[in-house]
């Protein structure tokens, strides 16, 4: 059921169990979530793959993140990828400082980066208990639906649970991609896996990203956790 806006929305028991299983903690340890990330990306299939680095903020009480990679040759383009105060940000700059490409803000970018947060819930799970803002709906003993937003704004992302009951996969039929001048909604999963206990949290420590496109399943991302700590 969907809350009036800015109700604060209970928490199923079954993602309390979720929460449980994982490690997470409701009392306050830290605002955020702190990674550094490994890994591979390209825009589009037929592209090849481009190594990154990356560090990432991933806010615990609210939506909002911070992803900022180096890539390209030597490490010189740097993308920053970001959702902030209901503000989308994506940008890629040469050396730091040269504009190559800015993404609109408009609310298909903003609903793309609220799905992105959702299904990072797995590198963020105190986000379970702490971000009141998520509402949730409990489709079977396997899968949890989390929203956020209003509006055109608002947007879904489905949990699938592995055999240990964590975070296995997740799944969007509509995330907005950007497609030349326009956003088309197109199908969108992921997977985590290589589950590990660190800093008393079960944690996913690979995952990878793909697009459904033209009857495909594109992966266009593909990364490693090597640092993880509360910020």
């Amino acid at each position: 059921m969907t809350e009036p806006p800015g109700a604060i929305s209970p928490i199923p028991p079954a993602v309390r169990d979720l929460a449980r299983r994982l490690g997470a903690c409701e009392v306050p340890a830290g605002e955020t979530v702190r990674l550094v990330q490994a890994g591979a990306m390209r825009a589009e299939g037929d592209e090849a793959f481009r190594a990154f680095c990356a560090t990432q903020t991933i806010r615990l009480d609210r939506c909002g993140f911070r992803w900022r990679a180096k890539t390209g040759p030597l490490g010189l383009v740097s993308v920053t990828d970001a959702y902030a105060d209901d503000v989308p940000t994506l940008e890629v700059r040469a050396l730091g400082v040269i504009p190559l490409a800015r993404g609109p803000n408009d609310a298909d970018a903003a609903k793309g980066e609220i799905m992105r947060y959702l299904a990072e819930l797995a590198w963020a799970p105190d986000a379970l208990l702490r971000n009141r803002t998520l509402d949730w709906d409990i489709l079977d003993e396997r899968r949890l639906a989390v929203r956020h937003g209003e509006g055109v704004r608002r947007a879904e992302v489905e949990l699938r649970l592995d055999d240990q009951g964590r975070i296995g996969a997740i799944f969007a039929p509509d995330r907005p991609r950007h497609e030349g001048s326009r956003f088309v909604a197109r199908p969108w999963r992921g997977r985590f896996f290589d589950y590990r206990q660190h800093a008393g949290r079960w944690l996913p420590f690979q995952a990878e990203v793909a697009w459904g496109l033209d009857g495909r399943q594109v992966t266009v991302w593909r990364g490693k956790i090597v640092g993880w700590r509360l910020g």
